[in-house]
């Protein structure tokens, strides 16, 4: 065969070959999806409102000086434990007890005073008596009698005169004897000692101030100051169960009971009445304070540590469960287990399902009412039947918790929902995204 001619036939082979592969792969339908299945599992669901909490110390008390003078000695150090009346510091007291003496003096000179003075009211008494007695035997005149009855009221009056001011003297006296007792500190509640703000040789003003020598802080109740947003602060109540776990220690979950929600937020201790103020709050975000107590017995919690609280709002156990994304379009309650408008899938030739559908007017699809829906709790779901083909489900729901959500009625355990769908593009994509790393992670040869 001429060379030429062979060529020929050869090239035409090759232009048939390629127009037969355009045609088929133009012609080549998609390969179909693959689903993606979850089995309806049994397990407890929870609903919660999720905070962020800081926890303080259920009791804490800064322990001041109401004396002046340097500190002589400070009894106790940071962590220790002290039970109520046992000593924290001493003052140093020359001062107070300076104080102190001078009181008693005055005291015992004003009663020495009222004992003159009622010698001299008793004198008065008598002269006054017989001045009486000789004005009515006509022995005396009436202006020595009148002296007489003037000199009693003035000693009387003197007497108490002096009785007022014996109790003043007993009201210094008094104060002086606290202000001695206040250079010695001691412990109002049974606690442990968190700070020591001051230490042994400072001198302690307290004419301008009180100052604060340790504090305070009873750590085997604390309590949790949770920050919940405005937008779930409507959800709870004092009451509520609540739970939370702290960064040390996450798989340990600490209960408790929602103690009170406060009616404002936290900033409004600081924020100025003015306008301009107002303004510029209003767009930041709002957060409420919710209190709770929780018992300490072993010190674990601490001060200012940070708690990743729940709040429970409501709560399934041993629950039928499906994941949030196998719901499909909502529906309202009752009526038929499929959803209106869908028909089981016709098998075989779809020429004959089309002339049935030619022959016969198809019903008008009504649409639900938007009232009914807003109340209902039905979903329609794809199941996997017996054929290994997904058929539309009406299932009623219960808790929802935005990643699970509880089946009431319409699935049984077992029973695979469909939670989406792969093709073979994606499940190739994954393959060679993994494939990747691994490849590059071996070893050089």
């Amino acid at each position: 065969m001429p060379k030429t001619r062979r060529n020929r036939l050869l090239l035409a082979a090759a232009l048939l070959v390629a127009v037969a592969a355009a045609l088929y792969w133009g012609l080549r339908k998609p390969a179909a999806p693959s689903l993606a299945t979850s089995p309806v599992t049994r397990g407890n669901l929870e609903q919660t409102v999720d905070a962020t909490g800081v926890i303080d110390a259920y009791t804490l008390v800064s322990v001041g000086a109401q004396a002046s003078g340097q500190i002589k000695s400070l009894k106790v150090q940071l962590g220790d434990v002290v039970k109520q009346g046992d000593l924290i510091a001493e003052i140093d007291s020359t001062t107070q007890q300076n104080s102190l003496m001078n009181a008693e003096a005055a005291l015992e000179n004003i009663r020495a005073q009222r004992a003159v003075q009622q010698a001299t009211l008793r004198e008065a008494e008598l002269a006054f008596a017989r001045q009486k007695q000789m004005l009515a035997d006509e022995a005396t005149s009436r202006a020595e009698y009148e002296s007489a009855e003037a000199k009693l009221a003035t000693a009387r009056a003197q007497v108490r005169a002096l009785d007022a001011q014996t109790r003043q003297r007993e009201t210094e006296l008094g104060t002086a004897r606290a202000n001695l007792g206040y250079t010695r500190i001691t412990a109002p509640i049974d606690g442990t000692v968190v700070a020591v703000v001051a230490e042994e040789g400072r001198t302690v003003n307290a004419n301008q101030s009180a100052p604060t020598i340790v504090k305070l802080a009873r750590l085997d109740l604390v309590t949790v100051n949770a920050e919940i947003s405005e937008a779930d602060v409507v959800k709870i109540k004092p009451g509520m169960p609540v739970y939370f776990t702290i960064l040390g220690n996450p798989d340990h979950r600490y209960e408790a009971t929602l103690r009170t929600v406060n009616p404002a937020p936290a900033s409004i201790s600081s924020d100025s009445t003015s306008n301009s103020s107002s303004s510029s709050s209003s767009s930041s975000a709002v957060y409420y304070n919710a209190l709770f107590d929780v018992e300490n017995p072993d010190g674990t919690l601490r001060i200012d540590m940070t708690a990743q609280v729940s709040v429970m709002l409501a709560q399934a156990r041993d629950a039928l469960l499906i994941p949030t994304v196998a719901l499909g379009p909502k529906v309202p309650e009752g009526g038929p287990g499929r959803a209106e408008g869908d028909a089981p899938r016709q098998r075989g030739n779809g020429n004959a399902a089309r002339a049935q559908g030619d022959g016969a007017q198809r019903p008008r699809r009504q649409q639900p009412d938007a009232a009914a829906l807003a109340t209902s709790n039905s979903y329609i779901v794809r199941v996997v039947g017996k054929d290994g083909q997904p058929e539309p489900r009406r299932i009623k729901a219960g808790l929802n918790n935005g990643s699970s959500v509880e089946v009431l009625e319409g699935l049984v355990e077992g029973d695979l929902v469909v939670v989406g769908e792969v093709t073979d593009a994606e499940r190739a994509s994954a393959r060679s995204t993994m494939r990747g790393p691994m490849m590059m992670g071996g070893p050089r040869r």
